[in-house]
């Protein structure tokens, strides 16, 4: 009986070796698949961030030329109706003070007015230049003289007014600059 029951005891064992290897084994198998799969998650996280990011870009590079088109369109209407501003300033410079003359450049003023908040609505803005330094991204040089009142590179007096929408020059100013 010892026999057998040793033989039913190795038997057992054997038994129980073979079990706990295929349980071992399933285990390292279940591991790998485990790890695999947190691989292809990671791999899947970062392509979804990837394709967030490049959608966010998308988006404001959509808007950013959204936001360019718009100002290139009031540019170029804009820039149509300059010459109109400039010939009102002229006529309100020598504009009459007294009489009937005065009552009409009354009326002159009001429609240079209404068109420069018109412009102003649609995001155009004079470059202010007299008394600044030069700058050709801005201002266009018709001449340099020597100034005792002003020192070099500065503007001495404005010719034609500029204009920019946003950061965009819609036209330079013509000025007169000190050496």
């Amino acid at each position: 009986m010892t026999d057998k029951k040793h033989k039913t005891t190795l038997e057992e064992q054997t038994e129980q070796a073979k079990g706990k290897t295929e349980n071992e084994l399933m285990i390292e198998k279940m591991q790998k698949e485990i790890e695999e799969l947190i691989i292809k998650n990671a791999e899947f996280l970062d392509g979804l961030q990837r394709e967030r990011a490049d959608f966010a870009n998308y988006k404001k590079r959509v808007e950013r030329d959204h936001v360019q088109s718009t100002q290139d369109t009031a540019g170029r209407i804009a820039k149509k109706y300059l010459p109109v501003l400039d010939d009102l300033e002229r006529a309100l410079k020598a504009r009459p003070h007294h009489g009937e003359g005065h009552v009409w450049s009354q009326g002159v003023e009001l429609i240079y007015k209404k068109l420069q908040s018109i412009l102003e609505s649609e995001g155009m803005s004079e470059i202010k230049a007299e008394g600044q330094p030069f700058d050709p991204t801005r201002h266009e040089a018709l001449t340099q003289e020597v100034s005792d009142k002003h020192q070099s590179g500065e503007i001495i007096e404005v010719i034609q007014k500029g204009y920019m929408i946003g950061e965009r020059v819609i036209r330079p100013a013509l000025v007169r600059v000190a050496q």
